[in-house]
């Protein structure tokens, strides 16, 4: 497959998005920080049967790290994420530079309450930082599905609010998680992780496994699935655990105490395994319908 182009400022992405719609063009898009894998590979793929074409964006958005995360050490990989959205077939790479927020920037896309809830609490920035880039990723590429991965599920519950009630003209698709043959989530982070770590971080998915197996049984209590879960991960217990939670997937309200899941609940969690913090969670119920 051809190279995909190649664009840095906003105004020569938007062009080359004008251009394909007035060829009769729908554009799919997948915002990344690149350092891509095989969970972007599959974000694309879903964007192109989606889209007659499909743009990428690689940026690593300082505005979504909080002080003392891993902001500079984030893995930057532009030639080998180059070439691996040219063999899914990506048309157009977006890769702005520290200018896409001008001198002055002041301006953010906030809901305020989420603030407060899991990451919003632990990464005060970070909900924020994700809102307010993605919206100038939508003004810049003008693109008519966006297709974004469940294994950032509080990030999709987020833009998904955000695009309803701002009346954003755009499709959101939201991707199942891909894992590895063993279940561990595909993460740039998994990189950081050593031998021995990444064999304990298995027990997050297993973790979520368990819940699920007894809610197929027909458990709805919360806590007798987030006991099912607790008794994995004591097994080979994290470092520390920042939350293994039911929320709200409207609200990201806590539901643990509730006497029954009524309709749909999400099940996250994050860990730490050495100095490597990982994400993940599993949908109880219609959570991405």
């Amino acid at each position: 497959m051809p190279e995909p182009i190649v664009f840095q400022t906003a105004s020569e992405m938007r062009a080359w998005s004008r251009a394909q719609h007035l060829s009769g063009k729908r554009i799919g898009f997948v915002p990344t920080m690149g350092a891509l894998h095989d969970g972007h590979a599959s974000l694309f793929r879903k964007a192109r049967e989606l889209s007659d074409a499909v743009a990428i964006s690689i940026f690593v958005n300082p505005t979504q790290f909080g002080p003392g995360e891993d902001f500079e050490k984030y893995p930057r990989t532009l030639v080998a994420d180059l070439e691996i959205a040219g063999k899914q077939g990506v048309a157009a790479v977006f890769t702005p530079g520290p200018a896409f927020y001008p001198q002055g920037y002041r301006a953010q896309v906030v809901i305020p309450e989420w603030n407060h809830l899991w990451e919003g609490a632990l990464r005060p920035v970070h909900f924020d930082g994700v809102a307010s880039v993605v919206t100038k990723l939508f003004h810049s590429v003008e693109c008519d599905v966006a297709v974004f991965g469940q294994k950032d599920a509080q990030q999709a519950l987020l833009l998904r609010r955000m695009v309803r009630d701002l009346d954003f003209a755009v499709q959101l698709v939201i991707a199942p998680i891909v894992r590895e043959a063993d279940g561990l989530a595909l993460s740039s982070r998994n990189r950081y992780l050593s031998s021995t770590d990444r064999m304990r971080a298995l027990s997050l998915s297993r973790a979520l496994l368990a819940a699920a197996v007894r809610w197929e049984a027909g458990e709805r209590s919360p806590r007798a699935l987030l006991e099912a879960g607790r008794q994995i991960l004591s097994q080979t217990p994290p470092d520390a655990i920042d939350y293994f939670s039911f929320v709200d997937p409207d609200t990201l309200a806590c539901i643990d105490d509730a006497p029954n899941i009524e309709t749909s609940a999400l099940l996250t969690v994050a860990a730490r395994y050495g100095s490597t913090r990982l994400i993940d969670n599993k949908a109880f119920g219609p959570v991405w319908d």
